[in-house]
């Protein structure tokens, strides 16, 4: 029996039916390791690189155990941004199809009348961002009592003092007996020793790398140029044929001051910060998408979770705090075997680090310059001119 059968055979026949369906194969290893625990009713932290397949590692499981027949709500996935719950709600569709389980969504900005409505039609399974959801709670329209799972997506930054307190107040209006599950893409210790606190005697998982992926595609290349010259590399990329380049910046100032400059060179470039509201996220990551603009710049916290199929290069426009940040971003790139490219904007001192980086991930890093508008090595230019 393959490892897929072993699994996914244990799982109810329409959850068995979405994954035929599918077109995968084998589970990824976080799923191996994750899907059987849950099942068993086991609280677990678990720690797995972006891209890796975290989202059905809980969805799945939790599909399973719910009973259609209850009118009442039986889990509950929490996500600290509109774009993620959105995005977990897609895939819930997807997975619960034919199975009679109801979900819903809940985010802040939306309209709570409407939001009231959906409460009515009895879901299931809520998803939603801590502070609507507590809102909701709190004003005794969404019933906890029956809720025998509690999800915590990309839970370090659910974990943040920010959310903290909303998410352990959500916590706490379940009975004990309930599951709780917390994936992440990052643990720090901190965050672990948090969702143990929360936790009952959990289970953690750390996958480091996904060899069930195969072997990543991913070509690493940079550039070296002084911070105030790195808009005018940004300008030759995103003139590159065929490109979809998520652009990491680290604070939303900087953000908006590229994106000025960038459409005054009349190039489509869509910004994503956690300042925009949910028309301006839903129309920019829409465009960003659908094609319209091939460049998404955005700040670490407002790309977190998101999922966008086709990235064909993510470009460190200013360089990741540490080799986590650097992994985590990157990994938004060569998906699921899918070929892609990490470029990095370095100033000098930067590419000491990058190098430092690349030594520990066992990865090699190639400096490139643009010439004649396309990329190429430093030394093949120096030879054309010579």
């Amino acid at each position: 029996m393959s490892e897929k059968q072993s699994i996914i055979a244990t799982l109810q026949p329409f959850i068995q039916e979405a994954w035929n369906k599918s077109g995968f194969e084998n589970p990824t290893s976080i799923q191996k390791q994750a899907i059987p625990l849950i099942l068993q009713g086991k609280d677990v932290i678990a720690e797995s690189p972006t891209g890796t397949g975290k989202t059905l590692s809980y969805l799945l499981p939790l599909l399973h155990k719910i009973d259609p027949n209850k009118k009442s709500v039986q889990a509950v996935i929490l996500a600290p941004s509109q774009e993620l719950v959105m995005q977990i709600l897609g895939e819930f569709q997807k997975w619960s199809e034919g199975s009679g389980i109801r979900g819903a969504s809940f985010i802040g900005g939306a309209n709570l009348k409407r939001q009231l409505e959906k409460l009515k039609k009895n879901p299931h399974v809520v998803i939603g961002t801590p502070g609507r959801t507590f809102e909701l709670i709190k004003q005794k329209k969404l019933k906890m009592h029956e809720v025998k799972m509690v999800v915590l997506d990309e839970g370090d930054q659910l974990l943040i003092p920010e959310h903290a307190d909303t998410v352990k107040n959500i916590i706490k209006t379940t009975l004990s007996d309930r599951q709780i599950a917390l994936f992440s893409a990052t643990l720090a210790s901190k965050t672990e020793e948090a969702a143990k606190d929360l936790a009952n005697d959990p289970e953690v998982i750390r996958v480091k790398k996904d060899e069930t992926i195969g072997s990543s595609n991913v070509e690493h290349i940079y550039f070296v140029s002084e911070q105030r010259d790195k808009i005018k590399l940004l300008e030759k990329a995103a003139r590159l044929k065929g490109i979809k380049a998520l652009v990491f910046v680290k604070d939303i100032g900087n953000l908006q001051v590229l994106a000025e400059k960038l459409h005054y060179k009349e190039l489509q470039a869509e910004k994503l910060h956690s300042e925009m509201n949910k028309i301006e996220r839903q129309k920019a990551l829409k465009n960003f998408r659908t094609g319209e603009s091939n460049l998404l710049l955005a700040t670490v916290v407002a790309a977190r979770g998101l999922d966008i199929k086709g990235i064909t290069h993510v470009i460190h426009f200013d360089f990741p705090k540490d080799l986590n940040q650097y992994v985590h971003r990157s990994g938004r790139t060569g998906r699921f075997g899918e070929s892609g490219t990490v470029i990095s904007f370095v100033t000098d001192r930067e590419e000491r680090e990058l190098k430092k980086f690349a030594k520990e991930l066992k990865i090699p890093v190639h400096k490139k310059v643009f010439y004649k508008g396309a990329i190429t090595d430093d030394h093949a230019k120096k030879e054309m001119k010579s």
